[in-house]
């Protein structure tokens, strides 16, 4: 598969590595392939981004990530279930971080170094970019087929990237204008 990514694609999957071991991540997440994402510079990913407002408030996606970190990985989905079950995930981790410490449920931590894993997440969004790539008939797999990905595979990054306006039909509309995205699978049809 990796054959087939542009040098834009592959660019985000060195930084996304390099996120990990500048934070030392025990593995590389879908959270470090958006971050970066945001930190390239033209690319029709970072075009997308900027057209949504993303590049002028990473600060605050930054801060949404590390808040989802803090939780252990909760979806605010996620806590929104749990707080209908009774249970208050900000009580529970602030009870956590009391006994144990600040960032005690942030799971993705080592101290070691060498070679890091991709998790699962972060390996579906790579396989639904190859999908979303196919599904729009393109030959070679872009950095914008890896975010349209990340808004379409659900977990922290997905939620992040909603709570600031990426949908993946935004994301889709900010690419390729008149066409549509058929609810996120990575299939494709035209509007009109």
């Amino acid at each position: 598969m990796f054959e087939r990514f542009t040098r834009g694609a592959r660019e985000t999957v060195t930084g996304a590595v390099t996120h990990a071991e500048r934070t030392r991540a025990e593995s590389i997440t879908e959270e470090h392939l958006l971050l970066a994402l945001l930190d390239r510079r033209g690319g029709r990913a970072g075009f997308a981004l900027a057209a949504l407002g993303l590049t002028d408030r990473r600060a605050s996606v930054e801060a949404d990530l590390a808040e989802a970190r803090r939780r252990g990985g909760l979806t605010r989905a996620d806590t929104e279930a749990l707080a209908g079950l009774g249970i208050d995930v900000t009580e529970v981790v602030a009870r956590v971080e009391e006994a144990h410490g600040e960032g005690a449920l942030d799971r993705g931590r080592r101290r070691g170094t060498g070679r890091r894993p991709f998790t699962r997440g972060a390996k579906d969004v790579l396989t639904r970019s190859l999908r979303i790539a196919t599904g729009r008939r393109d030959r070679s797999i872009g950095d914008e087929h890896i975010l349209l990905a990340l808004t379409a595979c659900p977990g922290v990054a997905a939620d992040v990237l909603a709570a600031h306006g990426a949908t993946y039909g935004a994301v889709n509309r900010a690419l390729y204008g008149a066409e549509e995205a058929d609810g996120g699978t990575g299939t494709w049809r035209r509007a009109g």
